[in-house]
């Protein structure tokens, strides 16, 4: 199964910004007990290459997002990320994607953002930030631009994810309400299960 075939499968993906992450390997494996199979650390987290890798030595689904630069997404590629996220349109990114043949998620708001990532090769959109423009822009894109899968992202949680789903969006990431600060800190993975349990029952 691709990426992506694994994004549609469970609708979701785990966006986690952390100022530290004490074990990835390990909040991966409670994301994928709670039905969380895909998992995304940005280069806004230090060191987020070592944390890609220990995810990618565990057998955890794992990409990097954030990717600002061709030497980031080379990078995080080295370190075993399978799939790159860019908050907006960044065509060296997707060049680097192309040539490593790893799937990119293109961050993007507009429909002519949304062309322009589908002509760089995105496998994925992400529109951010979805909470600005709310479940309903989701319908208006899907008249014009039917089948290309949009991932919303930016102010998604359980209780308004099922609506995002039910207007068109492909999958949605689930952010801070599935893996919070504080379970971060003190390594409670049973807590993280429990809320990445609850969220993907919302779907």
């Amino acid at each position: 199964m691709t990426i992506l075939e694994t994004l549609g499968a469970d609708r979701v993906v785990a966006l986690v910004r952390a100022s530290e992450i004490p074990d990835a390997a390990e909040l991966s494996a409670a994301l994928a007990r709670g039905g969380i199979r895909v998992m995304e650390l940005t280069f806004t987290t230090p060191s987020v290459e070592r944390h890609i890798a220990a995810v990618s030595d565990a057998g955890g689904i794992v990409g990097a997002g954030t990717v600002l630069t061709a030497a980031q997404a080379a990078s995080a590629i080295e370190a075993g990320a399978q799939f790159l996220v860019t908050p907006g349109i960044v065509p060296a990114v997707a060049e680097v994607a192309a040539d490593a043949g790893v799937p990119l998620l293109m961050g993007a708001l507009t429909p002519s953002e949304v062309l322009r990532a589908l002509e760089l090769g995105a496998a994925a959109v992400k529109i951010f930030p979805a909470q600005t423009v709310g479940p309903a822009y989701f319908r208006h894109l899907s008249g014009p631009l039917p089948g290309v899968p949009l991932v919303a992202s930016g102010g998604i949680d359980s209780d308004n994810a099922r609506v995002y789903l039910d207007s068109g969006a492909y999958a949605v990431t689930a952010g801070s309400g599935v893996v919070r600060a504080t379970d971060l800190a003190a390594s409670d993975w049973p807590a993280v299960e429990r809320l990445a349990r609850e969220f993907t029952a919302s779907l």
